[in-house]
């Protein structure tokens, strides 16, 4: 277990040192656990061109890093309501900018929504070439904190899923 120091509690953002994630915020509680492996034999992602995260939708872009899937990426996901946002519902889609970072057989995602006011990350442990298995935690709400399932589909398209919808990620 290792020490939280003098780090405060209200805020996710305070110093890194000491966090597994290579963002330097808060990191997720206990990514690898049971209620990970039970989401995550629940969900089958194809990436087909089907798939509502198919469509082109993103608006950032990483050249330099499109032969690997760190970088810079567009995030959004659906399938719940945020109270901060006036008017927001389940079946909206909240978009934002993301950035992914491998380290070893993890992989973090690190997303905003809401014009960067809230703040997500996900840590995840690779599963085989394409897949992605573990949970986020809401940066900006830390007592929300769900498992989540990837696909990499791409370079340019990570399909995913949390227990309430969609997480996706494009670029």
């Amino acid at each position: 277990m290792r020490s939280e120091g003098k780090k405060s509690s209200d805020s996710a953002f305070d110093s890194g040192r000491g966090t597994r994630n290579p963002f330097g915020v808060m990191d997720v509680p206990t990514p690898d656990d049971e209620e990970v492996s039970a989401f995550a034999a629940s969900v089958k992602l194809e990436g087909t061109a089907s798939d509502e995260n198919a469509e082109t939708w993103g608006t950032e872009s990483d050249c330099n890093s499109n032969d690997t899937i760190d970088g810079s990426w567009s995030s959004r996901w659906n399938g719940g309501a945020d109270p901060t946002i006036p008017g927001d519902a389940e079946d909206k889609w909240k978009s934002g900018r993301g950035e992914v970072k491998t380290a070893g057989e993890r992989v973090y995602l690190l997303f905003d929504w809401h014009h960067g006011v809230r703040k997500g990350l996900i840590d995840t442990r690779r599963e085989g070439a394409k897949g992605l298995v573990g949970k986020y935690v809401n940066l900006t709400d830390p007592k929300i904190v769900r498992p989540w399932v990837g696909l990499i589909v791409s370079n340019q398209r990570i399909d995913g899923k949390w227990p309430g919808g969609r997480l996706d990620f494009r670029r």
